[in-house]
């Protein structure tokens, strides 16, 4: 009796894939590992591995408990000199064998788990996201979400660790200079601050952008009536500062918060008069970490 030709009765190369002997799946040959094959040219590789993955998250919310989001993910581990390649398709099995959402606490968990299954030393990810928090304009008090951008970089090298929390915040910027010489108004412009901290205790992400804000000549809101619009307007002519007062502002105060451990801040300002932006950057010294400044293994963030 003739085959019908839609049986999944398959041969190749003479052989019966049906067979007891052959994989557990008869459709699936064995195929060859690239990845493994040796590589002779004696070249580690510090980090491979995906970026710009998207993937949900939930974030500890301090006044919301928990906040859903969507994060770009960066997974990354090294690569010893021997081997060709990583296995790029086992960063995303171990997202995928998680909860459906990445809960904060179970990164250091991610971490592990890539060392093991892809037989690194090292292992990283970035997960960058947008968190909102609901702002009351300041003269009506209607509420309005805005927008931030949080980062969680984590690392682990064998079995030390490192984490480092950074948050971008959009702020307002009078200059000094420009209210001090000019018969009318002052120049102002919208400005960004990033601030990376390291800590031994909970730190909010509401905590920090509280502190840029109040370092700022005002702090922006997604919703403004008239009302609103001249409180924000004469605040900020109240509160001139140039970006080198704005990010020595923000270091006082991290400086006054015990939980936190180290920091970077920078501030640019996207300067309304100028075809350039103002920039200005400090980052904590070996005094203030308490001589652990060697043991940190994140170097870029």
């Amino acid at each position: 009796m003739e085959k019908n030709k839609h049986t999944n009765h398959i041969e190749r190369k003479g052989k019966n894939l049906n067979s007891d002997s052959t994989s557990k799946n008869p459709t699936i040959e064995t195929l060859p590992d690239i990845q493994n094959q040796k590589d002779i040219r004696q070249i580690p590789i510090d980090k491979v591995g995906v970026k710009n993955l998207k993937y949900p998250i939930a974030v500890k919310d301090k006044k919301n408990v928990l906040q859903h989001t969507i994060a770009t993910i960066a997974m990354t581990v090294d690569l010893p000199h021997q081997f060709k390649g990583t296995h790029m398709s086992r960063f995303v099995e171990i997202l995928q064998c998680k909860d459906r959402e990445i809960h904060v606490d179970s990164i250091d968990t991610i971490l592990v788990e890539m060392q093991a299954r892809l037989k690194a030393d090292a292992s990283h990810i970035e997960i960058e996201f947008p968190y909102f928090m609901e702002k009351k304009a300041p003269a009506t008090g209607k509420p309005s979400l805005i927008d931030y951008v949080a980062k969680f970089h984590a690392v682990r090298n064998k079995d030390k660790k490192d984490f480092i929390l950074t948050v971008k915040v959009p702020v307002t910027t009078l200059c000094p200079c420009s209210k001090n010489i000019s018969k009318y108004g002052a120049h102002n412009q919208r400005g960004e601050v990033t601030v990376a901290v390291r800590f031994k205790d909970t730190v909010w992400i509401e905590d920090l952008i509280e502190i840029v804000e109040s370092s700022a000549s005002s702090e922006l809101y997604s919703l403004l009536k008239r009302e609103d619009e001249k409180v924000v307007t004469e605040r900020a002519y109240e509160n001139p500062v140039f970006v080198e007062d704005l990010v020595r502002n923000v270091v006082v105060k991290l400086k006054a918060n015990g939980s936190i451990t180290w920091y970077n801040v920078e501030a640019e300002n996207f300067e309304s008069i100028h075809n350039h932006n103002a920039y200005a950057q400090i980052e904590s010294h070996n005094v203030f970490t308490n001589g652990h400044s060697e043991d940190y293994i994140i170097n870029r963030y």
